[in-house]
């Protein structure tokens, strides 16, 4: 799965963790413990297990978005789609091993008319929560291998 390289605000990056990819898969996938280290989401929730085609409602800033997971390979993908007023998002997190440790890497577009018609500001939040998201996904990883 991949992110619409066309839509008004994509965003992609990567981060080293000095930490297992079935550690990083663990964090990552417990959904609703998001809000413990992830400092910009006050509230998620999963309705069902972590397959293809559940839903997870969370609230992120102002918005509360509506995702479906798309692809879910432990522990080397997860993808998911999400909507809220005026904007839908493409979301993919993939995870190597390529040594010690783990790259994660991760994608996201934005589309629709807020996407559109604020395309700068929208791009300027989405490369911050991309940042921020993999720098705090790092921090909670490292802090459970010590």
């Amino acid at each position: 799965m991949k992110v619409n390289e066309s839509a008004p605000a994509v965003s992609s990056a990567e981060i080293e963790v000095a930490a297992d990819p079935e550690l990083v898969w663990d964090v990552l996938t417990a959904i609703e413990d998001w809000p413990s280290w992830n400092q910009e989401v006050q509230w998620a929730s999963m309705e069902g297990e972590l397959t293809e085609g559940s839903r997870f409602r969370w609230k992120a800033g102002p918005s509360t978005i509506t995702s479906t997971l798309q692809r879910v390979e432990r522990p080397r993908l997860i993808a998911w789609t999400g909507k809220t007023v005026g904007l839908r998002a493409i979301h993919v997190y993939r995870l190597e091993a390529p040594g010690v440790g783990t790259l994660v890497s991760t994608a996201e577009s934005w589309e629709g008319p807020v996407a559109r018609v604020f395309r700068r500001r929208m791009q300027l939040t989405l490369d911050r929560a991309t940042e921020a998201g993999l720098r705090q996904l790092k921090a909670e990883a490292e802090r459970r291998m010590s």
